[in-house]
């Protein structure tokens, strides 16, 4: 029998495409969620006995504790996720994506693993023309990137964690988010077929959310190796300025136009190119491309006419 998966804040946007694909791995996944959204993404799923699901917070150790004796496996999603959300509630985003999982930490015995998922933002602003390594100075610009790095440094500290910063991610999902880059651009591009840019120089990297549910399957196997590092993840052929990322839409929407915008600019000031060599070299490479998301999304957008989704 394969792990048992405790997954907080299991019900977003990750959580959705990452929980059917590691129960479909044989993973027996109990979700410990908010529901924060009204999303109801694991209705099909409810006759599997190997998904269980508990309504709470992860900031209740009652609730917390019982779930985390019975895991082999932690990964803690649950997050205030993006700078806008956490921006108008910097008490609830520092509780919940830095506390909490100092609370599972303390929590967990030494045979127990934890997987955590950050983010690559937490480089802010790279040096230009030069990648950045798990080993380059962190930088967050935002409560959102400084609250998840002060996380992923407690468990690395702790040296029982790996922790995946994971590039921007993008792709259609249970519980969709339109405020994603390239989710927002592709929208843009089918609806309103134009986009001005701020800054269209800044670079980033990206990764489809099913590669995200791959890679912590990876994670899971070779934990005994990979333990005690941080790893980026990301697609290393997608160092993409947002210029860049419009111009490859294009290409499958011919009628979409971009315009450089000649005031103004972009609050968000992360700008970086990165390097995922570390997790390539442990034999992990992503399925999904870029073209293969944008696809999938313009077919989801023949689905999605509202633009209700978002954690902005």
């Amino acid at each position: 029998m394969k792990a048992n998966v405790l997954m907080t804040g299991g019900a977003g946007y990750l959580g959705s495409i990452m929980v059917p694909y590691l129960i479909d791995q044989g993973y027996h996944v109990t979700v410990l969620d908010t529901l924060l959204y009204g999303q109801t993404p694991f209705l099909d799923r409810c006759l599997d006995p190997r998904f269980a699901f508990v309504r709470g917070d992860v900031r209740d150790e009652r609730v917390l504790a019982p779930l985390v004796a019975r895991a082999d496996f932690i990964i803690p999603l649950a997050a205030i996720v993006g700078a806008p959300a956490c921006a108008r509630d910097e008490t609830a985003a520092t509780s919940v994506n830095r506390d909490a999982v100092a609370l599972i930490q303390r929590l967990c015995s030494p045979s127990q693993g934890i997987l955590f998922p950050t983010t690559n933002s937490g480089y802010g602003t790279g040096q230009r023309g030069e990648a950045c390594t798990e080993e380059s100075r962190l930088a967050p610009l935002s409560t959102y990137a400084r609250t998840k790095v002060e996380a992923e440094t407690l468990l690395l500290d702790a040296g029982s964690a790996i922790t995946f910063r994971l590039a921007t991610v993008f792709g259609a999902s249970p519980r969709m988010r339109l405020d994603l880059l390239v989710n927002d651009f592709v929208y843009r591009a089918i609806h309103d077929r134009a986009v001005v840019l701020f800054e269209s120089h800044f670079t980033r990297n990206y990764l489809h959310v099913r590669d995200v549910a791959r890679v912590f399957e990876h994670g899971f196997e070779r934990f005994g190796a990979m333990k005690g590092r941080a790893y980026n993840v990301g697609l290393s052929d997608a160092n993409l300025s947002k210029r860049e990322l419009c111009e490859r839409i294009q290409r499958h929407h011919p009628t979409f136009v971009f315009f450089d915008s000649d005031v103004g600019e972009d609050p968000d000031k992360r700008d970086y190119i990165v390097s995922n060599a570390r997790i390539e070299g442990t034999g992990w490479r992503p399925l999904f491309s870029l073209d293969d998301g944008i696809l999938e999304l313009t077919r989801a957008y023949s689905i999605l006419k509202q633009r209700e989704f978002g954690n902005s």
